[in-house]
């Protein structure tokens, strides 16, 4: 069982020891940390925080123990109940709060939970604002407010269909197109959240949704990261019910797949450039996504006349290099699509309606769209070290190898060759480098992979 403390929050396996574990002491005391924080930016009068969960069984509990910490220090609570990640992500400026906490654990099995922390502007905290949350969690800096002065929550369930509303009004979403193109989409909610919220969209979009584990039970009835080989049902349901295509998110819906009118996947890689085609054929400009996410972007990017660009791993490191730049679509090869017309934050909802607003322009069958775009094939392996062996030593060893090819190092190391390229990231808790490359086909993306992984072992002697 594990506790991993991080500035992006904390997140854990439910019961077991405290420390160890996302025990009930361990919420709290982050929550006090993070509200003590959010007193700390500014002297005011009322403080408020957006508080929204994923359907997951241990959601409901944690997110009591984490309202009652808040109300616990003088802060109010608007309880959004169950949401989705991007919902509670819109909340917080709508609300004019002064952050946010999703009670999610994302793609992880159903023992994990965690707590996501945001800022005022509705936004992940940055790194420095992360490590005075753990330091103020280490120190036990906390003060509670005296009982004239305890907070109080404020229940609004309204706001997934707010959300829909703030999608539905963005320019490029074709709500009369979409309509008339009588889609019908299987979507498989993963029995979260995102079955509450995308059958709901689609409904206003006119779309005819088919519900597949839309029961928002967070009994997951299969591993929930939204892969290939977790999806054959939703491939056979699309099939059977001669559907033009499939969607399926993760629990907290800021991960978003497609699956063709075939049954196949149209690649989890491939939402964001779809989405990003779409975008930069109405409204042309620059992209962003991270170094570990497929070149197509680039490609397509370049097609429309724009610039793109890739930061280190990380949502909070795309949406900081997406303000630099002035990008106007971003987002993360694992299906985050980041609008910032609506929100700097992986929404699965924008990329449900920029996608459909693609194919009612386009009038073509999804597997034919998958076809249009650049093609290209990735690896995704990892070595596994011991942990006296130095891994920062090894990726410097592998730097000084491939000197003399394009390098990129600030997010481990990238090397980038004329037809594939190679990212290499040490993980932050464990002994392990992970290893992902790509290339024009799936032999040589593995070939490239494994290469690299005897070259590593050999500089390291195992």
């Amino acid at each position: 069982m594990t506790l991993i403390k991080s500035i992006s929050g904390i997140r854990g396996t439910i019961g077991g020891a405290v420390g160890e574990n996302l025990t009930p002491i361990d919420a709290v005391k982050f929550a006090s940390a993070y509200g003590t924080w959010i007193k700390q930016q500014r002297d005011k009068e009322n403080y408020r925080v957006v508080v929204g969960r994923d359907a997951r069984i241990s959601g409901e509990m944690i997110q009591n123990l984490v309202m009652n910490t808040l109300v616990g220090l003088g802060i109010h609570v608007i309880d959004l109940g169950l949401s989705t990640t991007p919902t509670v992500e819109v909340a917080v400026p709508m609300e004019h709060a002064d952050g946010g906490i999703i009670l999610t654990a994302s793609h992880n099995p159903k023992q994990w939970n965690a707590l996501k922390l945001l800022d005022a502007k509705g936004e992940f905290l940055n790194a420095e604002e992360g490590a005075k949350i753990l330091k103020i969690a280490e120190a036990d800096e906390m003060t509670f407010a005296d009982v004239d002065t305890l907070g109080k929550i404020t229940v609004n369930d309204a706001y997934i269909d707010l959300h829909i509303d703030e999608v539905l009004d963005l320019d490029l979403v074709n709500v009369n197109a979409i309509k008339k193109a009588n889609f019908k989409v299987v979507v498989d909610g993963v029995n979260s959240t995102g079955g509450i919220a995308i059958p709901l969209l689609l409904e206003r979009l006119g779309v005819h949704p088919v519900k597949l584990y839309c029961d928002p039970t967070g009994h997951f009835p299969h591993n929930p990261e939204p892969l290939k080989e977790h999806l054959t049902d939703l491939s056979k349901a699309v099939v059977k019910e001669h559907a033009d295509f499939g969607i399926v998110v993760d629990p907290d819906v800021d991960r978003l797949a497609f699956m063709d009118e075939k049954g196949e996947m149209f690649g989890e890689e491939y939402t964001l450039v779809a989405c990003a085609d779409y975008v930069l054929s109405q409204t042309p400009g620059n992209t962003v996504s991270n170094m570990s996410s497929t070149r197509a972007l680039r490609d397509i990017t370049e097609k429309h006349g724009g610039t793109y660009e890739a930061s280190a791993v990380g949502e909070v490191n795309v949406v900081n290099l997406m303000k630099k730049n002035n990008a106007i679509i971003g987002g993360e090869g694992n299906g985050g699509i980041i609008y910032p017309e609506l929100h700097y934050g992986r929404d699965a909802l924008v990329g449900v309606a920029l996608f459909l607003s693609l194919l009612a322009e386009k009038k073509m069958d999804v597997s034919a769209l998958r076809a249009s775009y650049p093609n290209y094939f990735m690896s995704k392996k990892k070595i596994q070290l011991t942990p006296e062996l130095n891994v920062d030593a090894l990726l410097s060893a592998m730097e000084d190898k491939y000197a003399h090819e394009n390098l990129t190092t600030i997010d481990g190391v990238k090397i980038d060759f004329a037809n594939s390229w190679v990212h290499l990231r040490k993980s932050n808790t464990e002994p392990i480098i992970r290893i992902y490359t790509e290339a024009p086909s799936q032999n040589e993306a593995d070939d490239l992979a494994d290469r690299i992984i005897s070259e590593i072992k050999a500089v390291a002697n195992i």
